[in-house]
């Protein structure tokens, strides 16, 4: 496997993302050895968050949310998946796999022994970080969904083949006008150029290329047995989860209802929809999201009324 890493020089300097970083080498089946990036803030006695970010972002989307929450006695951890940000970069397309990338961060989450975790999972953050919750239930106390699913090959949006049919097709790939394209707002030139900032060249961008032909959105693609296994998994989970998804984003509208319908640890909680936000919704409110991250935890498992929720799950069309 012949693999990429980005040159330091390339992150000098970059808007709102000075925090130290942290690394831990994961090996792949093939004995290949790689390096896989992550931020690390807050007290080490703390519970850890842990943000995962999706496609074609890295952990700079959390830049807002690693100083607020660890100013509130959070641990923040913050990994940026192989392939993106800081982490190293297989050059073929065929390097990458679903679950491969599943056992690089399953081996990193083993290797830093998490437990007692909060995670708030986006995009491929969602796809990767929801298989983890189902090989580990005992790692993680309660879960934050917002914009991603665990598809199992029965289709997804329009809006997603749309993104899948550009994402292949386009050249070269414009990471931060992608990333630019997902939020209702406009990001600076600076933040753009941040975003560009993990990919010195096309050669680097194999892992962002070929994520959105990954999800399994038809039933003889690889990772639906998979994906269906870890789905009852979480139809066993009774730790609290809260949906948390945006209202402007086409790719993954209605994405909550499977968490409700499926998964016993959403009753009772306070479901939240995003307003005026994005796909890239940490871009757009992270004050919010912090604020519900913060309140999530300190809750400590106290779920509301069964009826509390109801406003919302109506919204999204759930049957009570």
């Amino acid at each position: 496997m012949l693999v990429l890493r980005t040159p330091d020089e390339r992150f000098a300097d970059l808007p709102g993302y000075s925090f130290a970083p942290q690394y831990r080498t994961v090996v792949d089946a093939d004995g290949t050895a790689l390096r896989l990036h992550y931020v690390d803030e807050g007290s080490a006695d703390a519970a850890p968050v842990l943000l995962m970010h999706g496609e074609p972002s890295w952990s700079y989307l959390y830049r807002k949310f690693v100083p607020a929450l660890s100013a509130r006695g959070h641990r923040v951890i913050a990994p940026d998946l192989i392939g993106f940000g800081k982490s190293d970069k297989p050059v073929a397309l065929g390097d990458y796999s679903y679950e491969r990338h599943v056992a690089w961060m399953s081996a990193w989450l083993q290797a830093l022994d998490l437990t007692d975790i909060t995670l708030f999972c986006q995009d491929w953050g969602g796809l990767i970080g929801l298989r983890l919750v189902a090989a580990f239930p005992d790692r993680f106390a309660r879960v934050i969904v917002g914009n991603t699913g665990l598809p199992t090959g029965s289709g997804f949006s329009d809006a997603f083949e749309a993104w899948r049919q550009f994402s292949q097709k386009v050249d070269p790939f414009p990471t931060g006008a992608i990333v630019n394209g997902g939020v209702v707002r406009d990001l600076s030139a600076a933040e753009m150029a941040a975003y560009d900032a993990p990919y010195p060249d096309e050669s680097y961008k194999a892992g962002a290329r070929i994520f959105p032909t990954l999800v399994p959105v038809q039933p003889d693609q690889a990772s639906v047995a998979e994906n269906l296994a870890a789905w009852t998994v979480l139809e066993q989970f009774d730790k609290p989860v809260l949906t948390c998804f945006s209202d402007k984003d086409p790719v993954t509208a209605g994405g909550a209802r499977p968490f409700l319908q499926r998964v016993p640890g959403t009753r009772g909680q306070p479901h939240v929809t995003i307003e005026n936000a994005g796909h890239f919704l940490q871009e757009d409110a992270p004050e919010q999201l912090c604020a519900i991250i913060d309140s999530f935890v300190r809750a400590d498992g106290q779920a509301m009324s069964p009826d509390a929720g109801q406003p919302y799950l109506k919204r999204q069309g759930v049957a009570l």
